[in-house]
């Protein structure tokens, strides 16, 4: 190999003797190839252009203070300004932040003077926040309550829903002055925590920040805020709940036993407190929220067994949960309520006023409208005897059902019916049509003109009216009769139409309007069946 390669460099040399101009053509042709490279290399540099400096991204006229550079180290100063303060981190150039930001503004105008709006540019390489925090996927809404924090809210980015999640951040805990107020508070169908503290001591009693930082906790967990928070600070008020000793929490559930949190063998901590609260609470009725992506979300839920799925109006702002989330919420706790004690929609209480109403139509017809309080604990007091304009409503209650004879004597006859004007779980009408003879009546009024009115029987009570009672016996308890327990879950119609067309609504929404899309699944993936309702 050596020898070949001096011979081939010897004739190389030999023939670059013989001709020169051969030589100096190949020099000339290298070095203008290494000059055309270098120069090539060194624009390569220049082509890349530095970034644009960033600019505002939300407009000067928003409430809203715009750290576009990504002064991550001015935040900590801006929240010490404010009780509540929202950080808003963004990417300039995401579409799904330039959605957000309208929305943010919007709620920002609104609660300008409750919290502090924080935006910042969390995109920049240059700024402090690009390098301290690692970010998926853009915007991360962060909220603090004084040094609490941070905490995400993880829900749809509309003005309503981040509104509503920011007032239940501003106010984690309900406040129970008296009786009443708590048992209004425990008569909803959501998971209810109380917890009692005595304000003696300053600035505030041991173990009440550990449980303000429990419900802050449970809005981390659940951006809807179904788990609500109360404090008793009364003694007086907390014996309703036979509870004595002070920095107690107790968690009401409607089907069992209500559970006192047990300090000795749990660490008294936020955490702790959460966790408890979040394993051994009751769930009736469920929201979902599917990410609008590729996800788990229903197959996890599914798979748990059949599965009732809702899809209904829901407004976050409202201050009363609407009228079609109770009726709803009236079904899951009759279906899940094993023993009829655990009722809190009890039909079998006392009536509060009554009030006859005489149908021009109907000279012998007489209906006597009665407000009946569906609580047996309610006090009476705390419900006005107001009786709306229902004249229509009247008519077709007395006119639905021919009336029954009760006794031949007085040859009256008697029908009873109910109907809602709105739905309440505290208060329904009952109305009982009676017709009394035209010689009765005459021979009444001549025997007793100043005769005071009686009040009818209660509609549950009455034994002519069966229609409440098929009801209630045919949903009641049907959780404990099978052993397959069927779930209720909630969707935002809204939000949530494309899924419900997919699993065989009407795909034409006007068509609906004003309905209900309820999909029944078996979670076997053997069928489902799918409900166009008016719950209205």
């Amino acid at each position: 190999m050596l020898r070949r390669a001096r011979q081939s460099f010897r004739q190389v040399l030999l023939l670059m003797a013989r001709r020169p101009d051969l030589l100096c053509g190949a020099v000339l042709l290298s070095v203008l190839l290494v000059l055309a490279v270098k120069f090539t290399c060194s624009r390569a540099k220049n082509v890349v252009a530095a970034a644009r400096p960033p600019v505002r991204f939300f407009s000067a006229d928003a409430p809203v203070v715009d750290l576009y550079l990504g002064q991550l180290d001015q935040v900590e100063r801006l929240r010490s300004m404010a009780e509540v303060s929202l950080i808003f981190l963004y990417a300039p150039w995401c579409a799904h932040s330039m959605a957000a930001r309208q929305e943010v503004q919007q709620v920002a105008k609104t609660l300008a003077r409750q919290v502090q709006f924080v935006a910042v540019n969390c995109w920049w390489n240059q700024g402090k926040c690009r390098k301290q925090n690692r970010l998926y996927q853009y915007p991360v809404i962060h909220l603090f309550y004084r040094r609490l924090g941070p905490i995400e809210y993880k829900g749809p980015f509309l003005a309503p829903y981040i509104e509503s999640f920011i007032l239940k951040v501003i106010t984690p805990l309900t406040y129970l002055p008296s009786r009443t107020h708590l048992e209004e508070f425990l008569s909803c169908h959501e998971p209810r925590v109380v917890g009692f503290f005595l304000f003696n001591s300053s600035p505030q009693p041991p173990g009440y920040i550990t449980y303000l930082s429990s419900a802050l906790q449970a809005l981390r967990r659940d951006f809807h805020g179904v788990v609500r928070f109360g404090i008793v600070t009364s003694r007086h008020v907390a014996e309703a709940l036979s509870l004595g000793e002070e920095e107690t929490i107790y968690l009401h559930r409607r089907f069992n036993s209500s559970l006192i949190f047990p300090r000795k063998q749990r660490n008294f901590t936020s955490e702790a407190v959460c966790s408890w609260v979040f394993e051994h609470r009751e769930i009736v009725l469920q929201w979902l929220q599917p990410p609008g992506t590729k996800s788990y979300l229903l197959e996890q839920e599914l798979t748990k067994g059949p599965a009732l799925l809702l899809f209904v109006p829901h407004n976050p702002l409202g201050s009363e949960p609407s009228p079609i989330l109770q009726q709803v919420a009236d079904v899951a706790v009759r279906y899940h309520s094993c023993n009829r004690s655990s009722l809190n929609y009890s039909f079998t209480s006392r009536s509060l006023c009554c009030q006859s109403v005489v149908l021009p139509e109907l000279r012998t017809n007489v209906c006597e409208v009665c407000l009946n309080a569906s609580w047996p604990s309610l006090p009476t007091s705390s419900i006005r005897c107001s009786f709306p304009s229902f004249q229509t409503s009247i008519k077709h209650c007395c006119l639905q059902r021919p009336p029954t004879p009760i006794s031949i004597n007085t040859r009256t006859s008697v029908g009873c019916n109910n109907f809602l004007n709105s739905y309440s779980p505290f208060t329904q009408f009952s109305a009982c049509c009676r017709k009394v003879e035209p010689q009765l009546i005459e021979l009444k009024a001549k025997e007793e003109p100043e005769m005071p009115r009686v009040n009818p029987t209660p509609f549950s009570s009455n034994p002519s009216s069966s229609a409440p009672q098929q009801e209630e016996g045919s949903i009641t308890g049907l959780s404990c009769q099978t052993n397959r327990t069927l779930r209720f879950y909630l969707l935002d119609i809204a939000l949530n139409w494309p899924l419900a067309v997919r699993l065989g609504a009407p795909g034409n929404r006007n068509s609906s309007l004003g309905r209900d899309a309820s999909p029944l699944s078996d979670g076997s993936g053997d069928g489902s069946f799918v409900a166009i309702v008016n719950l209205k």
